[in-house]
């Protein structure tokens, strides 16, 4: 039985590495600033090494409202959250 325990664990490990290889991986130095309750937004785009301004553009909004976004003078809307995940590369559930 506890053989076929190994077994199981060991095959469930192998299925779990293959379908995630290919996955990013990120620094556990972004994990913790995520999990520490910083803003998404300023963490992956500073992981990406994207400038305020940078990603603005990139994600047809303002400068000022993408500031406001990070400090969280204002919430971003779903439609705008939508706007920045694909230049920062991310899923939606990432930024919210």
């Amino acid at each position: 039985m506890a053989a076929l325990e190994e077994m199981l664990e060991d095959a469930a490990a192998t299925a779990s590495y293959h379908s995630s290889r290919d996955q990013e991986r990120v620094p556990i130095e972004l994990v913790d600033r995520l999990l520490a309750g910083e803003n998404a937004v300023k963490v992956w785009r500073e992981h990406r090494g994207l400038s305020q301004r940078d990603l603005a553009a990139r994600a047809g909004l303002n400068f000022a409202y993408l500031s406001q976004v990070e400090t969280g003078a204002r919430n971003g809307s779903i439609q705008t959250m939508k706007k920045l995940a694909e230049p920062l590369g991310v899923d939606l559930d990432d930024l919210i």
